[in-house]
């Protein structure tokens, strides 16, 4: 199983990490918490192939399925 770390400041959010750490990867599904629910981090997942499995923030407009067993 591939592994990388980007080390950032304690301020930093997670999810302004995540196109990073995942772009080259390839797998069927990307697995995280609500907090990397961007707009941005499931196209990227998208664009690479992998099914986003990431439950929609609480505000976002328009909440979107993901598969709960996963």
């Amino acid at each position: 199983m591939p592994l990388r770390a980007i080390v950032t400041q304690g301020t930093t959010a997670d999810c302004t990490q995540a196109v990073a750490l995942i772009d080259g990867f390839t797998a069927g599904n990307l697995l995280a918490d609500r907090g990397y629910d961007t707009d941005e981090i499931l196209d990227k997942a998208e664009s690479q192939g992998m099914a986003p499995a990431i439950p929609s923030k609480k505000n976002r407009k328009t909440q979107r399925d993901h598969d709960k067993e996963l």
